[in-house]
């Protein structure tokens, strides 16, 4: 069998799906994307950063260039209370650029988007169907078949669930396991939880590039970041108690929601009400958080928001989401490539995801710990977090330490694609565990 005739159904077509498009075409597996939108770029959402380790997956796939185009590194951090005093001038994003050769780099969702499917290979983009909503898998010792809205279908060897926190994909793999055996243990459904909801914008940019600001206050907070032209927004509340429920938020709500925070600073001279006028873009919603037990079920396996939910505080959603591609990437094609003329069965994919579920296991949790801690420390929950937040983290040694012993050595871990050569982009004083292999 050769790798071309093993086909994967990827479900969603946003960044992480896309994501999965460049990788499975470099590993020549056969794929499809479904999409259920009618267009590829909507300029909707706000702003996604990448990590360094993340920037150089974008490098295999040769779109580095282009992203340092569009993209803007962050380097400068600051944070202040709710009455504009600075309390904070971090360290953080300077040490990162030291370390690992880049800090992060921020891009309008939107642009990055259309990067990421621009770049892909003419043979990939015609795999890329837009359209295309989903409404039944089935599965079975043959393989999968997937059946959309319009009526169509597509078999295929498997389905990678990328359609995001109110995965389609995740709802019919857990009816496919619970008609299996009714007394199994599996995730709910909904299976998060948000404590917070948040309002996001974009607008022209006000300040210089590269900042990536926060203002602190009890049960609430902000992030202020500019790109190279765009500023975002993120004005963050905590929820009067936790729910699952989905809450779809009017205009009407989002316009009383940010008067809330009219008067609130986002950098020394300028305000909520200064910004938020001039948006471009604008939504709002509740933001779910958790991990789930089960990430697969049989031919069936998902990555990203799907099966795993941050706050976006401390930017980990998306960079987790490429990490997932490329190690459940990397253990297909060499699964692919050991099979040599054999078609894997149900135990051999079922192997696979458990493998791919144990490598991701550890910095998934430790990703969403660290989220947690972020989102609720800003928002001054308790009184514990408010000393972290007021009177701990801002000192710039303990951001030395933070950054050089904690991010650090979770950065340097990051996994790249096995099968794809490039040149190493970044070189700092952290070395990588998993360097880039020039030759294959």
């Amino acid at each position: 069998m050769t790798l071309s005739s093993f086909k994967v159904i990827v479900v969603g077509g946003g960044p992480v799906g896309l994501t999965a498009a460049h990788a499975l075409h470099h590993a020549g597996i056969d794929f499809v994307v479904l999409e259920q939108r009618e267009s590829v770029v909507l300029d909707q959402g706000a702003s996604l950063v990448l990590a360094p380790s993340s920037l150089r997956v974008m490098h295999q796939f040769g779109l580095l260039e282009r992203l340092r185009e569009i993209g803007c590194e962050l380097l400068r951090g600051k944070a202040y209370t709710r009455d504009g005093r600075l309390i904070a001038d971090t360290p953080a994003l300077r040490i990162m650029r030291k370390n690992h050769g880049s800090g992060p780099i921020a891009f309008h969702r939107a642009q990055l988007i259309e990067a990421l499917y621009e770049g892909l290979p003419a043979e990939a983009k015609h795999r890329y169907h837009l359209s295309k909503k989903v409404v039944d898998i089935e599965s079975s010792d043959a393989g999968v078949k997937v059946t959309c809205a319009d009526g169509g279908s597509h078999h295929g060897s498997m389905v990678l669930g990328t359609d995001g926190v109110h995965s389609k994909t995740r709802e019919m793999m857990r009816a496919l396991a619970m008609a299996e055996d009714p007394t199994c243990d599996w995730d709910g459904e909904p299976p998060f939880t948000a404590q917070y909801r948040c309002m996001w914008c974009s607008f022209p940019r006000p300040l210089d590039a590269g900042r990536n600001y926060e203002t602190q206050a009890k049960d609430h907070s902000i992030m202020f970041i500019t790109g190279r032209e765009r500023g975002w927004i993120f004005l963050y509340e905590r929820l009067p108690e936790p729910t699952n429920r989905r809450v779809r938020y009017t205009e009407q709500d989002m316009e009383k929601f940010v008067q809330r925070f009219a008067e609130y600073p986002i950098s020394k001279r300028l305000k909520v009400k200064d910004v938020y006028p001039h948006r471009i873009t604008a939504g709002m919603a509740n933001l779910e958080e958790g991990i789930l037990k089960h990430w697969s079920w049989g031919r069936i396996v998902m990555a990203g928001d799907a099966c795993y939910k941050y706050t976006p505080n401390a930017g980990r959603g998306f960079n987790n989401g490429i990490q997932d591609i490329v190690v459940l990437c990397n253990k297909l094609h060499a699964m692919l490539e050991s099979k040599a003329g054999s078609t894997p069965d149900v135990a051999a994919l079922e192997s696979v995801f458990a493998a791919y579920r144990k490598t991701r296991k550890v910095p998934v949790l430790a990703d969403a710990k660290q989220s947690v801690t972020i989102s609720r420390m800003h928002a001054w929950e308790t009184w514990k977090y408010y000393i972290m937040a007021r009177y701990v983290m801002p000192w710039s040694i303990i951001q030395w330490y933070m950054v050089n012993y904690l991010a650090a050595e979770g950065i340097r871990k990051s996994w790249v694609l096995d099968y794809i050569p490039a040149e190493e982009p970044f070189r700092g004083l952290v070395s990588w565990r998993h360097p880039l292999k020039s030759k294959l």
